[in-house]
């Protein structure tokens, strides 16, 4: 298989430019309205789609370099790329499925809104499906994979405890109170859970397939 770390390096790229892009826009955003730099950060540091596109823009930018240090070694694991994949899968999901329709972004937040929540989605499931190593993809694993959402969840009631902001409808509580979040969340779990098992089922089929294909063409030794 011939090497794809250009297209790893290229897309790692792309994917650090949004997020640079979006911290800018919410930057510009806290400044304006007279809140400050830090809030811009503060708020920016609040979204799954942020924290999870730097997941995935650092599993990309491991699998551009190869296994050098112990960080690029952890992010090019199969494991923890998959990981990546089954997060990004889900926030294109909520976010298309479910959040999309509440605002109207203008100008450049349309360009960070599209490459954070469908560009990197696409392109980083592709990198997963054309490069990453599957034989040592197991079904225990879909279940270990949830303790980054999981903590997430955890880190949003935490900050929400602190400033009353939270991120998303679905989890927040002073809407909605903890108990219709804690169901809301579950609802979400799951969904993470349904795609972990989508991925490595589908990876152990590509792994088996490529496992059987012929290594020679016939009449070559």
């Amino acid at each position: 298989m011939p090497s794809r770390s250009p297209f790893a390096a290229a897309t790692a790229l792309l994917g650090w430019f949004a997020l640079a892009l979006q911290l800018w826009l919410s930057i510009q955003l806290t400044v304006a309205n007279g809140q400050g730099a830090l809030a811009g950060v503060w708020i920016y540091l609040d979204y799954f789609t942020i924290l999870t596109n730097m997941l995935v823009a650092m599993a990309l930018t491991a699998a551009a370099r190869g296994p050098h240090g112990a960080a690029s070694r952890f992010f090019a694991r199969p494991d923890v790329q998959t990981a990546a994949a089954m997060s990004i899968i889900v926030v294109a999901l909520v976010y298309n499925l479910m959040l999309r329709q509440l605002w109207q972004p203008q100008g450049w937040q349309i360009v960070a809104d599209n490459m954070l929540h469908v560009a990197m989605p696409a392109l980083f499931l592709l990198h997963w499906w054309l490069a990453v190593p599957k034989e040592t993809l197991r079904w225990p694993q879909a279940f270990a994979w949830q303790a980054y959402p999981a903590a997430y969840f955890i880190y949003v009631l935490m900050r929400g405890a602190t400033d009353g902001r939270y991120p998303y409808p679905f989890l927040d509580v002073g809407a909605l109170g903890y108990l219709r979040v804690l169901v809301n969340a579950c609802a979400v779990l799951l969904a993470f859970v349904v795609v972990a098992l989508m991925l490595i089922a589908l990876g152990r089929w590509q792994a088996r397939r490529s496992a059987q294909a012929p290594t020679s063409r016939p009449g070559q030794p």
